[in-house]
């Protein structure tokens, strides 16, 4: 319920800012996402990255950075264990527009920052050819 409940938000809130001539391939996709098992969320709590950005001063400007290093191995890791277990997942990205009606619908506290949405449920195809940049420009190797 409150996985259709999410997507639902996010639909409507779409609805707001997508023209009208992509509105239905908007809605296709949220409703793929929507026709999933569930939905974790992930937030970071701004009061704790403060805290310690008070606490240790000459770090201050680094705690943002590695609080988004630490959702980011969380988002890793919870999308392994669902691989290991024969379950896809869909990594999204509707946040920031979609804050202020996720935090109301589900009581999140303001401090609470939603920096991802995995999606998961069947396996429906396999994912999709990516290009990348050759390794010999992207890996550097120092002896």
């Amino acid at each position: 319920e409150s996985h259709q409940n999410f997507w639902n938000i996010v639909l409507d809130v779409l609805k707001t800012i997508i023209p009208a001539e992509a509105l239905a391939g908007t809605e296709q996709k949220i409703q793929s996402f929507a026709a999933g098992a569930g939905t974790v969320l992930f937030f970071e709590d701004q009061d704790v990255i403060k805290g310690l950005q008070e606490q240790f001063e000459l770090y201050a400007d680094n705690f943002p950075v590695w609080s988004e290093h630490s959702t980011a191995i969380a988002q890793f890791a919870v999308w392994n264990v669902l691989a290991e277990q024969g379950i896809g997942a869909s990594l999204q990205h509707y946040n920031p527009i979609i804050d202020e009606k996720i935090n109301a619908a589900f009581e999140i506290p303001a401090q609470w920052k939603l920096r991802a949405q995995l999606v998961f449920g069947s396996i429906e195809g396999e994912a999709g050819e990516k290009a990348f940049i050759e390794d010999e420009s992207r890996f550097k190797t120092f002896g």
